[in-house]
């Protein structure tokens, strides 16, 4: 993914592999086309199956489809390369296939990865999910929309088809990115859909060592990111330490323990970056800060205090549904429609009033 500095395969296998303490462990196929599961094969070889739990994630063709630069491979609901009656097939192959370069026979999770407009609606890719689940592929299925911030209505409307079916979703969620993500919650809840939120480090710095005038990488995804976002980011946390400290919370716990405070959370999965530099944190270090989170010390008032030091309302375009986006549908972004409106109304989000970029925000 071009995050940070590379590191060689032998301290990655290492930092993969199950325990201690850290015994969840989640690939998409689509990440070096098929190469990140065998790297993930690699690193548990030899672990008991029974002691670790694996989600596995598929959706973007990368065999049949071709590349589309920056924008990846596309979704395998693209209607160039198949209809309705070739969705279940599709999730089949895909799925076998990331198992056998995992070298394992289910997984514990499996997740749609990235949907376009036709994965979130259809019910001939659910079909297709939930026929993985019951042939034993899988134990569960879920969502995991991105890669950027967004889909707020279409994962409300997803749940409200699919409830029954999905058993788990990931989003985007940190102290100071509560918005988007945090509208979709309470329907998240309501259906018995379990939550990972993901980017909880927020780009690295409740890491704490993405500090003002820190290097990216020419290639570097954060790069993507408004200008200021690390000095604005750093004040912000810094008005939260004080709450990390009184709980005895590095600041990455403190991100944490903040997403699973909330009721549809039940996963906090932050990213590890090797920074380069001299003042850089090895990401072994990272690991065991992680794997040492301890039970939920924060109570409501400190919830609701980090929740507005960072609160980011308003600061991007969304992807997915919304009232910002202007032509034609993409893979990412597509217009509103009455029906994800009324269903986002019954949810308590008004797309004209919480899903738009405001007007002072910066360009991404």
């Amino acid at each position: 993914m071009r995050f940070g500095e590379p590191i060689d395969e032998s301290r990655l296998l290492a930092l993969l592999r199950p325990g201690p303490g850290i015994d969840t462990v989640i690939s998409a196929d689509v990440y070096g086309e098929g190469a990140a599961d065998a790297l993930l094969g690699r690193a548990i070889e030899g672990v008991e199956r029974d002691t670790f739990s694996l989600v596995g994630a598929v959706g973007h063709d990368f065999v049949e489809g071709e590349r589309d630069g920056p924008r990846g491979f596309p979704r395998f609901t693209d209607p160039r390369l198949r209809g309705p009656d070739q969705y279940a097939a599709y999730l089949r192959r895909a799925t076998e296939s990331s198992l056998e370069r995992i070298g394992v026979d289910r997984f514990d999770l499996l997740l749609l990865h990235n949907p376009d407009r036709t994965g979130f609606r259809s019910e001939a890719v659910w079909d297709g999910m939930t026929a993985l689940r019951d042939a034993g592929l899988c134990d569960a299925i879920g969502i995991a929309p991105g890669p950027a911030n967004g889909f707020t209505l279409d994962l409300i409307d997803c749940f409200e088809r699919f409830g029954d079916r999905i058993e788990w979703a990931m989003v985007i969620l940190n102290p100071l990115e509560p918005w988007p993500g945090e509208l979709c919650l309470g329907a998240a809840a309501e259906h018995g859909v379990r939550v990972i939120t993901r980017v909880v480090d927020y780009g690295g710095l409740f890491w704490d060592d993405v500090l003002p005038g820190h290097e990216f990488a020419e290639h570097d995804h954060r790069r993507f990111r408004p200008h200021g976002w690390v000095e604005s980011g750093r004040r912000r946390l810094e008005r939260m330490r004080p709450i990390a400290e009184r709980a005895r919370l590095t600041p990455l716990q403190l991100a944490c323990q903040w997403n699973l405070a909330h009721t549809a959370v039940a996963c906090a999965a932050p990213t590890l970056i090797q920074e380069p530099g001299p003042r850089a944190r090895r990401i072994e270090d990272k690991r065991v800060e992680l794997a040492a989170l301890p039970e939920q010390r924060l109570d409501s008032a400190a919830v609701a205090k980090v929740r507005a030091i960072g609160d980011n309302t308003g600061s991007m375009a969304l992807k997915g549904a919304s009232p910002d986006h202007e032509g034609d549908e993409r893979a990412d972004r597509w217009p509103l429609s009455d029906e994800l409106v009324a269903a986002g109304r019954r949810w308590g989000v008004e797309p004209e009033r919480d899903l738009r970029r405001a007007q002072a925000a910066t360009a991404a």
